[in-house]
């Protein structure tokens, strides 16, 4: 044997001429594939031959059907089979079988009427398809099947038959369509009507209607077509869907060129229709004023449509006044006054369930604009009193009342010169609801018409009701001051501050004060405080007081003119020099009185000592320095320093330590506070290494 090294041959890697894809080798793969599951093809030779196929296809079949005779597969199946053979009779056999297990079998009767049909056996498929009409008469497929072979046939009145036969059982509207379109193929127009007619009444539904009418319309009777339309809107005039109706008449007004029509159908459809069966109109009432209206016909659709959507709101919630307010001034921009009049009377008679003030408030406002707008835009005076009237018996003037309406109603009759009435109106509410306001305006209005004993009576009717209100008091006595009656309007106020419970007692004591220091009445001014200070200790009180005893009273009459208010306050002004040293030394009394007064009465309020030193101090920094003690003043002024005090808890328990400020007067040293030596000494001790450390 040769050693010889074997030569190492190297592959060719270079891509081949022709690229087969993987999508090739699956189609050749296919392609050539034999189907090992199809039976081999039998070639039969003779007569023998077939004989023999046809009785074992036969017991096949038999054996299929006996053993599996509820699928439907394996009869029909079977009976092609024989149709194939050529045996009629045996597949028409196979059939009757089949129908004797399936007899409501929908496939299984077209499929023996096709079959029959197929053989020209007419008479066959005819009988076949009445039984299963017979059989199935909710089956559409069934009657269309028989009327396509009679129409195929020729035969028009076995057709038309079957139609009658099949409405009696009223179908649904494409059977009925069907019939009708089979009459129209044949121009029978007068027949196509008697259908209609029966259509409409066994489907009365915009459908049928609809379909009526577009018939007429396409066969040119205009008029016919119109009646159509008007009879189905009498008949759906309580159907939920009879907008539909009316859009589409209007619709087919507009293609006869009736624009006018249209439009009133439109419109009449809108003001009568509720709203959840107007919104179809709506819609196509907006698209028709966009082709065909002018510029004032789009804006009614534009208020049509807010209009829409208002009434949707309302009615989803009744109680929303605040909806109700847009939809009255859609209706008033309008200029419709009686549906303006429709809605604020819907409106008002949501009146709220709850007799609670709060929830009347938006609501009575519906009132008051409904007032105003019979007033100032219907001018009808008598519905005007009628609606105050209204909505006076509405409210629960014993739980709760409006000042508003009694006031508004009463100057309306003043409006329209009738004094009586208004004084009836503010009499009856006074007697159910004797507010403030109301005593107000009618004493007001009672003065202005000159009638002085009708307004005291009213203040003293006001004060039987309400003596504790400080502002009847005052105002009553106003009105006897303006009235030049100082002792009527002083015997007032000693009657006010008589009262053993006031409302604002501090109101009232210096609304007497002011009224006699306007009069002049410095001795009775100072009498008041002093009674004031009887009562009550309250700083602000002795502040007062001594800007009073400083302050010079200037005395002017109500009905002075400028000038004699320059020459008052320039002899005040030339008076002031003598009588200042005067009036402060009185001042400075009361302040000192006040800060012995104050600590004797409470140690512990500080705070007002303070307060009443700083007045003080203001006081004497506003004099001329040559008559100023502002230092003595400042000299009375505390020290602030921060302690700690215990904070405790429900327990008495000493939860924490919170720091706060006290105040330490000079004239505080002495008995009771031992530690305040030391204090004092701390304090300068402090001061003076301060000093040394700068």
């Amino acid at each position: 044997m040769s050693n010889a090294p074997k030569t190492t041959r190297v592959k060719n890697k270079a891509p081949a001429p022709v690229q087969i894809t993987a999508e090739q080798i699956v189609r050749e793969a296919n392609e050539r594939s034999e189907d090992v599951y199809a039976a081999p093809k039998r070639k039969i030779a003779d007569q023998e031959e077939l004989n023999e196929y046809r009785y074992e296809q036969r017991k096949y079949y038999e054996d299929r059907c006996r053993s599996a005779y509820h699928e439907t597969r394996s009869w029909t199946k079977y009976a092609r089979w024989e149709e194939g053979q050529g045996d009629i009779p045996r597949a028409r056999s196979v059939w009757e079988r089949a129908l004797e297990h399936h007899g409501r079998e929908v496939a299984i009767w077209l499929n023996y009427a096709e079959m029959e049909m197929r053989n020209k056996a007419v008479n066959h498929a005819r009988n076949v398809l009445e039984r299963a009409c017979a059989t199935l008469p909710r089956v559409d497929a069934l009657w269309y099947k028989y009327v396509n072979m009679e129409e195929a046939l020729g035969q028009v009145a076995a057709a038309r038959q079957v139609f009658e036969k099949w409405m009696k059982w009223e179908p649904e509207h494409t059977a009925w369509h069907a019939y009708v379109k089979m009459e129209v193929r044949f121009g029978e127009t007068e027949r196509v009507r008697d259908i209609f007619q029966r259509y409409v009444q066994v489907h009365p539904d915009v459908k049928a209607w609809t379909r009526w009418a577009k018939f007429e319309f396409s066969s040119g009777n205009r008029t016919k077509a119109r009646e159509v339309y008007e009879a189905a809107v009498e008949f759906l005039r309580n159907e939920k869907d009879v907008g539909e109706i009316y859009a589409s008449f209007a619709k087919f007004e507009e293609m006869c060129h009736e624009v006018e029509r249209a439009r009133a159908i439109y419109k009449f459809a809108l003001d009568n229709l509720p709203k959840e069966q107007a919104e179809v109109v709506y819609k196509e009432f907006m698209k028709f004023e966009k082709m065909h209206g002018d510029r004032d016909g789009i804006e009614d659709v534009v208020v049509s449509q807010r209009r829409f959507k208002y009434e949707e709101e309302v009615s989803k919630n009744s109680l929303n006044y605040d909806t109700w307010f847009d939809y009255i001034r859609l209706e008033e921009s309008a200029g419709d006054v009686a549906k303006t009049r429709e809605v604020y009377e819907r409106a008002i008679a949501n009146v709220p369930p709850a007799n609670e003030k709060r929830f009347w408030q938006r609501y009575i406002y519906l009132w008051i604009n409904y007032a105003l707008y019979e007033e100032l835009e219907a001018r009808d005076a008598e519905r005007t009193r009628e609606v105050y009237r209204a909505c006076l018996k509405v409210i629960p003037h014993a739980e709760f009342s409006f000042s508003k309406i009694w006031i508004m109603a009463a100057k309306f009759e003043l409006r329209e010169k009738r004094l009586d009435a208004a004084r009836k109106i503010f009499g009856l509410a006074i007697g159910l609801a004797p507010k403030e306001k109301i005593f107000a305006t009618y004493i007001d209005i009672e003065f202005q018409l000159g009638n002085v004993d009708r307004c005291r009576t009213l203040h003293e009717k006001h004060l039987e009701i309400e003596p504790q209100n400080c502002s009847t008091w005052i105002k009553y006595a106003d009105l006897e001051r303006s009235l030049g009656e100082v002792e009527r309007a002083r015997a007032i106020f000693e009657l006010a501050v008589g009262q053993s419970m006031l409302d604002m007692p501090e109101v009232l004591w210096k609304a007497y004060i002011d009224f006699e220091t306007s009069e002049g009445e410095r001795e009775r001014t100072r009498a008041l405080y002093e009674r004031l200070l009887e009562r009550t200790k309250h700083v602000k009180v002795w502040m007062s007081y001594a800007r009073f005893e400083a302050t010079p009273i200037v005395v002017v009459e109500d009905d002075a003119d400028e000038e004699a208010i320059a020459l008052a306050t320039a002899a005040a002004e030339q008076d002031e020099n003598e009588r200042l040293e005067s009036r402060q030394a009185k001042s400075r009394a009361v302040y000192e009185r006040a800060l012995g007064e104050i600590k004797e009465s409470d140690p512990d309020a500080k705070e007002e000592r303070v307060m009443l030193l700083e007045s003080w101090k203001s006081f004497e920094d506003t004099l001329p320095s040559e008559f100023s003690k502002s230092a003595d003043v400042k000299a009375k002024f505390p020290r602030r320093v921060k302690r700690k005090r215990a904070v405790t808890d429900d327990d008495g328990r000493t939860v924490a330590q919170e720091e706060y400020y006290d105040y330490i007067f000079p004239d505080d040293a002495g008995a009771g506070q031992p530690n305040l030596k030391l204090l004092e000494a701390a304090y300068a001790w402090k001061k003076q290494k301060a000093a040394g450390g700068t």
